[in-house]
């Protein structure tokens, strides 16, 4: 009786081991079934599928790397020669203008610290060339900052009355002042030549090195890719612009009077010595003719000059 059971027991673990073995089977050729046509749909399908991915990128400034010889030349001096039209001067003026002071500060450094002054010639040359092109480059983005909430709200009154956007941007080149008209003119001039309109806009924040173009952009890409309401997107876009704009200028004014103070501080050795060289130019052409009095005048213009970059970048770190 109990070996009748034993038997039995180990016919249905038999069983019930063939009936797993059967099954796991059964499972896995259905899986591979599945994969197999899962495969085939995609093979059909993946050629008619349209992929369009945002480039989150653009929130980013371009970096370029493996620059010609000449794009590090004009990079050291300040100047991109792709974008010479953003600058109010021509580079060549820019340059020379920047070499003869240069020189002439050259020469008067040469007679405080002897030949070694001359090596400070490039330095100065390649500073000064730096200081006015990022000068004419922050002027012009400042301009285009302010007319871009003006421009944005064009296009939210555009896209509600159901103006095509094509249509507004060609409106904007035309009728905005400059230098908001010229760039949005070559935005226009890309969509005309058949360039993808998301492309077209992140070339012209790559172009213009703003965050808030980049946001432009960044809009109209998703807006194009899924939909939407690209107008209540711009108007919010438009109205952060105008408080940080707000914010910006009430900065300014806060800090008015440390500004004013710096600029006097920094200008008054300057009108002292100019008095004291109308009232007694033998007293004060000693710091000139004498070797000593040319290194204390150095090391005082050093030394005013240390603390006017002091005071700018103490003030510039409080706004920023």
């Amino acid at each position: 009786m109990t070996s009748g059971l034993s038997w039995l027991l180990v016919v249905l673990s038999f069983l019930s081991l063939l009936g797993f073995g059967v099954s796991g089977l059964m499972v896995s050729q259905m899986q591979g079934r599945n994969q197999v046509r899962a495969q085939r749909i995609r093979d059909i399908v993946t050629p008619y599928r349209q992929r369009r991915s945002t480039d989150l990128a653009t929130f980013r400034p371009a970096t370029v790397n493996n620059r010609s010889l000449t794009e590090m030349v004009t990079g050291a001096f300040g100047f991109h020669p792709t974008k010479l039209d953003q600058y109010s001067a021509p580079w060549w003026a820019v340059v020379g203008v920047t070499f003869v002071i240069a020189r002439v500060a050259g020469g008067f450094l040469v007679d405080v610290v002897g030949s070694l002054g001359w090596i400070g010639v490039p330095i100065a040359w390649v500073m000064m060339s730096r200081f006015v092109f990022r000068w004419m480059v922050r002027r012009r983005q400042t301009a285009l900052l302010h007319q871009f909430p003006d421009a944005l709200a064009t296009i939210v009154r555009a896209v509600r009355v159901g103006i095509p956007v094509l249509g507004t941007i060609v409106s904007i080149s035309r009728e905005a002042p400059v230098p908001t008209s010229i760039e949005f003119t070559k935005f226009a001039n890309q969509l005309d030549v058949g360039v993808p309109l998301d492309q077209a806009v992140t070339e012209m924040a790559e172009r213009n090195d703003l965050a808030e173009y980049r946001f432009f952009a960044t809009a109209i890409a998703l807006q194009a890719q899924t939909g939407g309401g690209l107008s209540e997107t711009l108007e919010n876009l438009a109205d952060l612009i105008r408080k940080r704009l707000a914010l910006q200028e009430r900065g300014q004014a806060l800090t008015s009077e440390a500004r004013t103070s710096s600029l006097i501080l920094a200008a008054l050795p300057v009108v002292m010595g100019a008095g004291l060289y109308a009232l007694n130019p033998a007293y004060i052409s000693v710091l000139f003719n004498t070797d000593s009095g040319r290194v204390i005048l150095g090391a005082a213009v050093l030394s005013l000059a240390c603390g006017a970059m002091t005071m700018r970048t103490i003030i510039k770190k409080s706004l920023s």
